[in-house]
């Protein structure tokens, strides 16, 4: 790198901040597709058993949409100031700015974006990916950061983050996601199971299932949540400071966890309580109604069964016949 005018270059186009992640997008429509077409084909289903069919089908596409989503969003933990600040290195340009840091379970994003967005005849629109995963290497992240030259809020906070700094977080973050994000896949998978369960059907058991579902979504918190343990290491930008606290992704998780928790407890209480009403919501009566129906349609040889039932004649012989 090569000074210019007292200055290190910078990005010939500035990087614009993405909206969605490529991967939420993704697991998005492909649980938009499943539920759409089972609004297709629910007109075909009679009665009560229709709208029974319909809340069944959609709370459990929420959950399942939800364990997955989750674990590719960078909103565990949010935090945003405004404040003033130096924009490049070797440069006494101040500019103000919102800076914001967004935590997941992969990494870390950090967002700049100017008030307004041109300022210093640049547009102040960042938004930079640093990744924690056991496969991936932070501080190199942070030393391509560096080479890039990107601007100094966005490297100041992703410095807290790194395993030289003195703030000492970034093996907890990395442990606790790295738990956290397990834990989601093990309620993933026991939730296609409770899918399985209620499908064949074993009601209680998907009962069962469900609790544990939410059981394992609750200590993916629990596990992120360890974090906190650790010293709070402030982020200051002059008298403004980042107040970091937990971001929509941990509270729906919490919130989809807890309405697993109430479902699994409904389905086994039922079982137990009140079975005729868990059959009714599952649409188990009107088969054993059809199959009763069905069993009622048969055809008969009545010649057959006089033949068969009436009792047999005893003979008699005749003189003629001996």
């Amino acid at each position: 790198m090569t000074l210019f005018d007292g200055i290190y270059p910078f990005y010939l186009q500035q990087r614009k901040s993405f909206v969605f992640d490529v991967s939420t997008i993704i697991v998005v429509i492909v649980f938009l597709t499943l539920a759409s077409t089972f609004l297709l084909i629910i007109p075909g289903i009679r009665g009560r058993a229709r709208l029974y069919w319909m809340v069944r089908v959609l709370f459990s596409l929420m959950v399942g949409v939800v364990i997955v989503v989750v674990q590719f969003t960078g909103n565990w933990e949010s935090g945003w100031g405004t404040a003033n600040t130096s924009y490049k290195s070797f440069s006494r340009a101040v500019v103000n700015a919102d800076i914001g840091l967004h935590v997941g379970l992969a990494g870390v994003n950090i967002t700049l974006v100017g008030n307004p967005v041109h300022q210093i005849n640049e547009t102040i629109d960042y938004n930079e990916h640093f990744a924690w995963s056991f496969d991936a290497d932070y501080d190199r992240s942070y030393s391509e950061g560096l080479e890039k030259g990107l601007p100094s809020p966005i490297l100041y906070v992703a410095e807290k983050f790194t395993t030289q700094s003195p703030c000492n977080v970034h093996r907890q973050y990395r442990i606790s996601s790295h738990y956290a994000s397990a834990s989601l896949w093990v309620a993933f998978c026991t939730w296609l199971i409770s899918n399985m369960l209620f499908s064949m059907p074993v009601l209680v058991y998907g009962g069962y299932m469900t609790l544990i579902t939410g059981a394992f979504m609750i200590f993916s918190l629990l596990s992120f949540s360890t974090v906190r343990n650790s010293l709070v290491c402030p982020i200051q930008f002059g008298t403004t400071s980042l107040q970091i606290g937990y971001g929509g992704s941990f509270w729906l998780t919490l919130a989809v966890g807890l309405l697993c928790f109430v479902a699994g407890i409904t389905v086994v209480a039922l079982h137990y309580f009140n079975s005729d009403l868990l059959k009714t919501f599952f649409d188990l009566h009107e088969d054993k109604a059809e199959d009763y129906q069905e069993m009622t349609e048969l055809y008969v040889n009545l010649q057959f069964m006089n033949s068969t039932l009436s009792p047999p004649q005893s003979s008699k012989l005749t003189p003629n016949d001996i």
